[in-house]
């Protein structure tokens, strides 16, 4: 067995190390998220907390870890004789990200089912976990159905298991414990919720610090034991630290004072239910007996609503986690009578620029002199001839709303999602069917029913199933799949008039949003001027997506064509590198191509390369105005695609767009 860097030798990242620690002292706080960028101690300081976690008692032979004190009288292994018991340390459970469902929760023991004819039930992760640390790492790039199993075994604190005539419930009460790199993908809300606290940790930028770091790891890589061996008093001295801590825990008082600010703070920073305030409850608890004393104070009150509150009080996936301290310490002071901290932090703006990634009021002043401030002329009117040069600066996105489902027709292979229909290993069974290949997810009646003829003639005796190759069958799945959305966004001066590229960009937010929720990859293309430009390469952060968006300038000339083509390059390469992936194009423009020789007739070839390899493909029509040219439609009908207007592109209209793409998909 490797020997696990010391926790106690992790250099810096104080909020993380105290956050994992509270959950030491107290499980009952619920788990920790870790967000930050690759490298910094993530993985290393959350594996390193298993050595320093108090052994558990469980009783013997047991499968699912019982308590001998209280055991599960539910307990598959059950029931148990009192007295019967072991000591062993806590264990610290990997779920790696690309498990199947069977391994996380449990599935019948397939080759007992069929060589004896017996129901036998072979524990998950879920089980191995209980009273122990669940630790996933990219927790973020989790599949949706092992998200889902999460949820359920976390609100609950046990695992039910129904499947292919097996109903088994047990036990699962851990410690659940999340990294996450934020630049690969956010998490979703529901899961993001269920952990207790969350810490943004990052590389010091201290040279001195830094040079302690990689000391360190060199020494351990040169010898694990030895490095160990010198942090072992320090080691057992936090160990020992724990255990005082859970011991005085239950003495510790929450006073009315502590739980008025507690409660006035999650008032103050609109959370969502009363999860915050129980976690924020727990956490002051456990900071006070970490410290020794039986009095929770304003001081740890503060500290646990800087680690419980961040993750909870985000409105949408786009704004920046963190909280204004200034307003934090005004709360407490304004109900607790005291002053806890200088509050000279200034709040982290978030991609709308304002205290917590709000938007700045609609009626701020823009100035006279600016051209993009002015509304269109005469309703249809632009700011600049489309064949201008001059560069507007970025308009605000207007507010986000919400949008329904746009799919890719057809039955894919891709990556799980929520987007299009797809064959998958996850989701409902639809049939059966010979496996080609290694067998991955058994049929188990589809099995028994091709074996089931020919017992006698291959001299069955007993309960046991006698089963050949042949009679083996495949489960057939159909899920869901996530799609690459590639936005190919007009940034010309034909689109610069600041109230339309408001809403443009509204737009695209709105469906940046969307494709968040459903697990998609996007990317942005984006052209003006004379050129084309890859704004975001196809990635799985869909807020560094709304960050490029939030910037970009408008203004120049129309290159429709060479931003079709840049698109379509994109598409290209992301073929080789994931060709089970599909795409879908939203393509905002109204539709003008000016410049170089022959611009509309070259965008007019451009857009048949999509249609001549099937890619799905929306056009938003940006034209306005009481005279319109329908050059969006006539695009959308050279990719093989549909138009859609900006007023339509909201929820209703939406589900109408999609039986559109699909239809034109089956006409074809």
């Amino acid at each position: 067995m490797s020997t696990p860097f010391p926790f106690t030798a992790v250099v810096g990242q104080d909020d993380l190390r105290l956050a994992l620690l509270l959950n030491a002292v107290s499980p009952a706080v619920g788990g920790v998220l870790v967000r930050g960028e690759k490298g910094t101690a993530k993985s290393t300081a959350v594996r390193a907390l298993s050595a320093l976690m108090p052994e558990v008692d469980v009783v013997s032979g047991c499968r699912f870890s019982c308590d001998p004190d209280s055991p599960d009288p539910g307990c598959p292994d059950g029931p148990h004789e009192p007295g019967a018991f072991v000591s062993r340390p806590a264990r610290m459970v990997e779920l790696p990200v690309g498990a199947s469902e069977d391994r996380l929760v449990g599935a019948l023991d397939i080759e007992r089912a069929l060589a004896e004819g017996v129901k036998a039930f072979e524990p998950g992760l879920l089980a191995d976990a209980h009273r122990g640390i669940l630790y996933v790492d990219e927790v973020n790039l989790l599949h949706d159905h092992l998200v889902d199993l999460l949820l359920d075994a976390a609100a609950m604190g046990a695992s039910y298991v129904e499947r292919e005539g097996v109903s088994v419930r047990h036990a699962a009460r851990f410690l659940l414990v999340g990294t996450m790199n934020p630049e690969e993908g956010e998490l979703r809300p529901q899961l993001l919720d269920r952990f207790g606290l969350t810490v943004e940790v990052a590389a010091s930028r201290e040279p001195d610090q830094r040079v302690e770091v990689v000391r360190r790891r060199l020494a351990y890589d040169d010898d694990p034991a030895a490095f160990a061996a010198r942090w072992a008093d320090e080691e057992a001295a936090v160990r020992a630290r724990i255990v005082a801590a859970r011991e005085l825990l239950p003495s510790v008082r929450l006073g009315d004072g502590a739980l008025r600010q507690i409660a006035a703070t999650c008032a103050a920073f609109e959370v969502d239910g009363m999860r915050a305030d129980i976690v924020m409850a727990r956490t002051a608890t456990a900071l006070a007996a970490w410290a020794g004393r039986t009095e929770v104070l304003a001081e740890d009150v503060r500290q646990a609503a800087l680690l419980a509150l961040p993750h909870r009080r985000r409105r949408n996936p786009f704004d920046a986690p963190g909280l204004d301290e200034d307003k934090l310490d005004e709360t407490l002071e304004e109900f607790g009578g005291q002053d806890e901290g200088d509050g000279d932090d200034d709040p982290d703006p978030g991609p709308g620029g304002g205290p917590g990634g709000q938007p700045e009021p609609d009626d701020a002043p823009q100035g006279d002199g600016d051209t993009a401030a002015r509304p269109e002329a005469a309703e249809g009117g632009e700011p600049q001839p489309s064949g201008g040069t001059g560069e507007q600066s970025p308009a605000r996105a207007a507010e986000p709303f919400r949008t329904k489902v746009l799919s890719v027709p057809g039955l894919g292979e891709g990556a799980a999602g929520r987007r299009s229909r797809a064959r998958s290993e996850q989701g409902r069974t639809t049939g059966a069917r010979r496996p080609r290949g290694a067998l991955t997810k058994l049929h188990l009646a589809a099995t028994v029913q091709a074996a089931a003829p020919h017992q006698r003639a291959r001299g069955r005796r007993g309960p046991g199933l006698v089963v050949r190759r042949d009679d083996l069958r495949q489960a057939v799945r159909e899920g869901h799949e996530s799609n690459l959305v590639l936005f190919v966004v007009d940034a010309s001066g034909s689109m610069a008039a600041r109230q339309r590229m408001s809403a443009v960009k509204g737009a695209v937010l709105s469906l940046l949003l969307d494709a968040y929720q459903r697990r998609d990859k996007v990317g942005l293309v984006t052209f003006r001027g004379s050129a084309a430009e890859v704004a975001l390469p196809p990635t799985s952060s869909v807020d560094a997506a709304a960050v490029r968006l939030e910037s970009l300038p408008t203004g120049g000339r129309t290159p429709l064509a060479a931003g079709l083509l840049r698109a379509y390059e994109v598409l290209r390469v992301e073929r080789l590198r994931d060709p089970a992936r599909r795409p879908l194009v939203v393509v905002v423009t109204d539709g003008r191509a000016t410049g170089g020789p022959e611009p509309v007739a070259l965008a007019s070839r451009a857009a048949r390369l999509f249609a001549a390899e099937g890619t799905a493909s929306v056009v938003v029509d940006c034209e306005s105005g009481p005279v319109r040219l329908g050059l969006a439609g006539r695009l959308a009908g050279e990719l093989g695609g549909t138009a859609v207007t900006l007023d339509e592109l909201r929820a209703d209209s939406i589900a109408g767009l999609v039986k559109d793409v699909q239809g034109s998909r089956r006409a074809a």
